[in-house]
């Protein structure tokens, strides 16, 4: 709609998670950083962070940055029993079919790891929103996983990637052994108002058009009702690009912002 407008090719504050539009500010390239290095380290990893801090859309550029030694398995529905998970592994990893018990479908994933191996590739299993895995026994078949190794390396990598409640819950005593085995984790914090600046001119950029969009005074706002959260801000600005559209404005001032804020507050109270 606002697109030819503003000289851009597509819209900047899409809520996909794309990796072309990954913004990596110091905390998000650390954090690709490590993960890179513990995933080819072979170790458990676990990322956590706020609702839309950037969580998958960092998995995503994870996956583009390793090469083709690795398979990536992504695992979008963590609410599963332990043999569902294990089931639901077995396949993604190539098991045509996957045998109804648990010794049997242990041995087919062992087997198959290993067949990895020789052909020289390293399975990365990302589970996404692992907060909501239901059992704790599901996690201790996730732990279970670092059990496939040899002599000096693991045969998989694992990467928990989920909401602050998710650390919280593996504080408890109960998942000691898990946070034993977990080799990098790190904690995505948000966009500080200097980041945030950054972040609306990167995308607005990677979209074609040029830096600038947005006044200090919209910045600020902006910031101020995200509270840096990338998700939150890429809401407001997108509002704020129809704001200036339909008002004929060629930059997001304070006037078109307090539109938009007042927009949004309505919108909560409502």
């Amino acid at each position: 709609m606002y697109e030819a407008y503003f000289g851009l090719c597509e819209r900047p504050f899409s809520k996909t998670p794309d990796p072309r539009f990954l913004f990596l500010s110091r905390g998000h390239r650390e954090a690709l950083a490590r993960m890179q290095y513990a995933v080819e380290e072979c170790d458990l990893v676990l990322l956590t962070g706020e609702i839309g801090c950037g969580k998958t859309t960092l998995s995503r550029a994870l996956m583009d940055a390793l090469d083709d030694s690795f398979k990536v398995v992504c695992m979008i529905n963590p609410r599963l029993t332990p043999l569902e998970f294990l089931n639901s592994l077995a396949r993604h990893l190539g098991v045509a079919e996957p045998a109804r018990f648990k010794v049997d479908l242990l041995e087919q994933i062992g087997r198959i790891l290993f067949e990895y191996y020789e052909n020289g590739t390293t399975p990365v299993v990302v589970i996404d929103e692992a907060q909501l895995v239901p059992h704790k026994e599901t996690f201790d078949e996730i732990r279970l996983l670092t059990n496939f190794q040899l002599d000096d390396r693991n045969l998989i990598s694992v990467v928990l990637m989920g909401q602050p409640e998710l650390k919280r819950r593996l504080m408890h005593r109960a998942y000691e052994p898990l946070r034993q085995r977990i080799g990098m984790q790190y904690e995505l914090k948000p966009l500080s108002l200097e980041e945030a600046a950054e972040y609306l001119d990167f995308r607005i950029v990677k979209a074609g058009g040029r830096t600038g969009l947005f006044s200090a005074v919209a910045v600020e706002a902006i910031h101020n009702y995200s509270s840096g959260i990338p998700r939150m801000i890429n809401h407001a600005a997108s509002l704020a690009l129809l704001e200036c559209f339909g008002r004929g404005e060629a930059r997001v001032e304070k006037v078109v912002i307090d539109a938009v804020m007042l927009e949004l507050d309505n919108n909560v109270l409502s």
